[in-house]
């Protein structure tokens, strides 16, 4: 079930607020989500990104849904911000000009495919998000990812090299997954304005 506009604003001042408290505490916000629309307390699958200055800062998430909506993205932006291990943990100067996007998933669906042609032409044909596994590895683009890599080859490759393979790695034992995702954002200004008292409960 899709978020209602005022369900974004909150989940998107939820992580803002998440964030905030992993620079004052060191932890995550401690949700209850007992205060919280029926929608949000809906088990389900999110990552987090965080840019800054149009760059991209962290970004931490699960494919699988394994607690509630809230949860998950209080955990994740927390996650984000301070244990992606691409990047140093992120300082309190940087919330300025700080974007913050959720992107809440739908679930999993398996795609086969005879060959490397056969699954380009999906990818070209779905811009969804998508998942490989293959050995124990496992790499996944969100769909976002396609404003960056818009050839569905170049796309493919480095979804592969994401997963630990070689770019023209090809196998007939490589598990494919597509997925689609709800997706919105907001500056760390707009999204302290959706974390107020009365809207965020921790």
């Amino acid at each position: 079930m899709p978020c209602s506009a005022t369900e974004r604003a909150t989940l998107l001042g939820v992580a803002l607020k998440s964030i905030q408290s992993g620079l004052q505490t060191g932890t995550a916000l401690k949700t209850d989500t007992d205060n919280y629309p029926h929608v949000l307390k809906e088990t389900r699958a999110t990552f987090v990104t965080l840019k800054h200055d149009d760059r991209l800062r962290g970004c931490i998430g699960s494919l699988e849904p394994c607690t509630r909506l809230v949860n998950s993205v209080a955990e994740n932006a927390y996650a984000a911000a301070f244990r992606d291990p691409r990047f140093p943990v992120l300082t309190h100067p940087e919330l300025h000009d700080l974007t913050i996007a959720i992107s809440v998933l739908g679930p999993l669906q398996a795609v086969h495919c005879d060959s490397e042609t056969d699954l380009l032409m999906e990818l070209q044909a779905r811009k969804h998000g998508w998942v490989i596994q293959e050995k124990g590895s496992r790499g996944t683009f969100l769909p976002s990812v396609w404003e960056a890599l818009p050839d569905s080859q170049q796309f493919l490759e480095h979804l592969k090299m994401k997963a630990g393979l070689a770019a023209d790695y090809w196998s007939d034992s490589i598990e494919i997954w597509q997925y689609s995702t709800e997706s919105f954002s907001a500056n760390a200004e707009e999204a302290d304005k959706y974390a107020v008292p009365g809207v965020i409960s921790g």
